[in-house]
């Protein structure tokens, strides 16, 4: 099997299309379509189906892309650990980080690492954890560093460090006239990160669990640095992590509304891609967050 085919394979099954495949390989339909057949030819069967003017996989089509795809993850990462092996070199880290805890988290880790191996280099990679979970899955990241994953077969997670999470308001706002009751949180609308994300996942829950309406959602947003101006001009509510409500930038517009049921309290952990490859410098940071507890995280 080439694995050229198999890359046009990819293309061909993501797009439906064998025109639309042709374009962006910037390779002819015939070429294409003779990739395919060496494909068929060599599996003894039938991968593509046509489904109107498109094409669709076949059950067999399904089970090829699955793997193939895990066999070109398999593919980069050989050739990334044999460019290591010959360079000599100490390595690279492809590291992402959670939003709300990179500004407190990521400036004293850094330093450590630098301090300890200064010939290392950082792809730093910012965002919410759903993202980040996808970086990693996909093979684009080496770990990342976001509340604890657990029950997910591809990953494997230590604990770092715990935090809290609280909702947070203008001082201004409304909500503090008087002692505040969770049910009053319904009554004013709210700046939040897209569903798939752990903290949007919990606020919603502990709504539920608590009988009431889950949050009137104005701004969906995965833009940290947005939060604390916005939430400063309007009555928009929001959640974050309480040491970046104390210690991250434009933090002072903002004031926490003290809740108990409103407070989560959640494991920080590092998460790698299980079997996947780490370089001798990635190796060795892990390493260093598991020895650590977390000691070197002191925002103060």
């Amino acid at each position: 099997m080439d694995l050229r085919d198999l890359t046009y394979f990819e293309t061909i099954a993501e797009l439906g299309h064998l025109g639309r495949a042709a374009e962006k390989l910037n390779r002819s339909q015939p070429a294409l379509t003779k990739s395919i057949q060496r494909l068929e030819e060599s599996f003894g069967t039938k991968l593509f189906q046509r489904d109107g003017r498109r094409i669709k996989l076949t059950p067999v089509g399904e089970l090829l892309q699955a793997r193939g795809k895990q066999l070109q993850q398999s593919i980069a990462e050989t050739q990334r650990e044999v460019r290591d092996f010959a360079s000599g070199v100490v390595g690279n880290i492809r590291l992402g980080c959670a939003a709300t805890m990179a500004e407190y988290l990521l400036p004293e880790l850094t330093a450590t690492l630098l301090q300890r191996a200064p010939d290392i280099t950082l792809k730093l990679v910012i965002g919410q954890d759903d993202m980040l979970r996808d970086l990693l899955r996909s093979g684009q990241l080496d770990m990342i560093i976001c509340p604890l994953i657990s029950k997910d077969e591809q990953f494997v997670s230590f604990p770092v460090l715990e935090d809290e999470a609280v909702v947070v308001a203008s001082p201004s706002h409304p909500i503090f006239a008087a002692p505040v009751q969770m049910s009053d949180l319904c009554h004013y609308r709210w700046i939040l990160p897209p569903t798939g994300v752990s903290s949007r996942q919990w606020i919603d829950t502990a709504f539920r669990t608590n009988q009431l309406p889950p949050p009137t959602v104005q701004v969906e947003t995965n833009s940290i640095s947005l939060l604390p101006r916005l939430i400063a001009q309007t009555n928009l509510l929001s959640f974050i992590a309480r040491e970046m409500l104390e210690f991250g930038t434009g933090m002072k517009y903002l004031r926490e509304v003290p809740l108990p049921q409103t407070t989560m309290k959640r494991t920080i952990g590092l998460t790698l891609r299980m079997g996947g490859y780490l370089s001798p410098a990635a190796q060795a940071m892990v390493q260093m967050l598991r020895d650590s507890n977390g000691s070197f995280f002191n925002p103060s």
